[in-house]
């Protein structure tokens, strides 16, 4: 329990430093930015408040930053793009705002990227197309608006993309056929309409979930049976 104390900040030695899964309060001292030879970082689990503090931007040979699931605020610092040796960035499960940095496209080392159940809105940042490395992408449960990216594309490794829950609007873009290895694809609650691109089919994940939205048929044969209830009052 109590706060992480000030004095985190003279163990500039430490390389991993992990207090996940407990009842701590209170801020991330800033002086956490004095420990530049981190590579691990997990403080998920917690009751950790306030905002995720710019001055973790020192933090540069950090490949894991775990601060999820607990009650932070404000936005998400775009500093957070001098992370360049992250591979994995996990910030679901707070009360997070604002708009999705697109600095974090210059994260290009990342596998992971979870940013899913925050209040976070505005539109997906098409740099998020440069993240090639990704294998999984949830962004749902937040209030994105706008289309998705046709960039979207780029990112052939991905194997769980999830953007459900959201209100997001447009047509689903073709590119999205270029994302072979999926195993998960969720789009459902949200907003998009128009006709759905026969390059879905090429996607990776046969049974894709599109419910809820305002798709219109004809709906390619290979997710006939998986478009689930659509709003069709607007379709010509």
């Amino acid at each position: 329990t109590g706060s992480i104390p000030s004095e985190i900040g003279n163990l500039t030695n430490l390389t991993d430093f992990r207090l996940y899964s407990n009842d701590l309060t209170g801020s991330i001292p800033p002086e956490i930015g004095n420990l530049t030879n981190l590579t691990k970082l997990d403080l998920r689990v917690n009751s950790l408040t306030g905002e995720i503090p710019s001055i973790i931007s020192n933090l540069t040979n950090l490949t894991w930053l775990f601060l999820n699931s607990n009650p932070f605020t404000g936005s998400i610092p775009p500093e957070i793009s001098n992370l360049t040796n992250l591979t994995d960035l996990r910030l679901y499960n707070n009360q997070l705002t604002g708009e999705i940095p697109p600095e974090i496209g210059n994260l290009t080392n990342l596998t992971g990227l979870d940013l899913r159940n925050n209040s976070l809105t505005g539109s997906i940042p098409p740099e998020l197309g440069n993240l090639i490395n990704l294998e999984m992408l949830f962004l749902y449960e937040n209030q994105l608006i706008g289309s998705i990216p046709p960039e979207i594309g780029n990112l052939t490794n991905l194997s769980w993309l999830k953007l459900n829950d959201n209100q997001l609007t447009g047509e689903i873009p073709s590119e999205i056929g270029n994302l072979t290895n999926l195993t998960l694809l969720d789009l459902s609650y949200n907003e998009l309409n128009g006709i759905i691109p026969d390059e879905i089919c090429n996607q990776g994940d046969s049974s894709p979930s599109l419910t809820n939205n305002q798709l219109c048929p004809p709906y390619p044969s290979c997710i006939e049976g998986y478009v689930g209830n659509q709003d069709t009052s607007n379709c010509d």
